[in-house]
């Protein structure tokens, strides 16, 4: 005699049960994987394209020096350049070389030529030779693009870009002050993308 009692038969309906549901969220995100656009997909795929070869621009560009500091964003095909550059042909230079990027669909240029000072000028060397010249920074002052950027305007001090840590970031904002300028605003980000706050 091999029967089953009730609690068993119920025990095994309960063991059936999370495969169905398994089944049926795999059933459901199959289908929902099926109904989305193709063509957002490979529009990610293109602006990550685009995204790269703009990046490329700008890190060959010659010109850009730690006193510039851009910024891009790349969508459906658009891309949009802000920032701060400290002469005007720097930002037409950019824009022909950006707007030539195959598949480019439009281009919008928002970067700000800052105003020539003699005051901004003196102002932006002492901040770079205080943050670059600390024995903190040497790593960075040896690369051949170094990812602090001072922006200076009108006596007010921007520092932008990227560092490994906290304690870099404040320490960067630390070295800048007291040289003369009017405020400084730390706007460096951490690696790997963290919180600035």
């Amino acid at each position: 005699m091999s029967g089953r009692l009730p609690e068993q038969v119920a025990a095994a309906g309960d063991r059936k049960e999370p495969t169905m549901k398994r089944g049926l969220t795999i059933l459901c995100t199959l289908a929902m994987l099926l109904t989305l656009p193709r063509g957002a997909a490979a529009q990610d795929v293109r602006d990550l394209a685009i995204a790269d070869e703009v990046g490329r621009v700008l890190t060959s560009y010659p010109r850009l020096t730690i006193f510039d500091d851009i910024n891009a964003t790349v969508e459906n095909g658009a891309v949009v350049l802000t920032g701060k550059v400290t002469m005007p042909y720097k930002k037409d230079d950019l824009a022909k070389r950006i707007g030539a990027i195959d598949g480019v669909r439009t281009f919008r240029n928002d970067v700000g030529v800052l105003p020539v000072s003699r005051y901004d000028d003196e102002l932006r060397y002492r901040v770079a030779r205080a943050i670059y010249g600390n024995s903190s920074f040497w790593n960075y002052a040896a690369m051949a693009t170094p990812p602090i950027h001072i922006i200076v305007h009108g006596g007010h001090v921007t520092l932008a870009g990227v560092v490994n840590s906290s304690v870099e970031r404040m320490l960067a904002r630390s070295l800048a002050t007291g040289l003369g300028e009017l405020s400084v605003t730390n706007a460096l980000r951490l690696d790997g993308g963290a919180r600035t706050d």
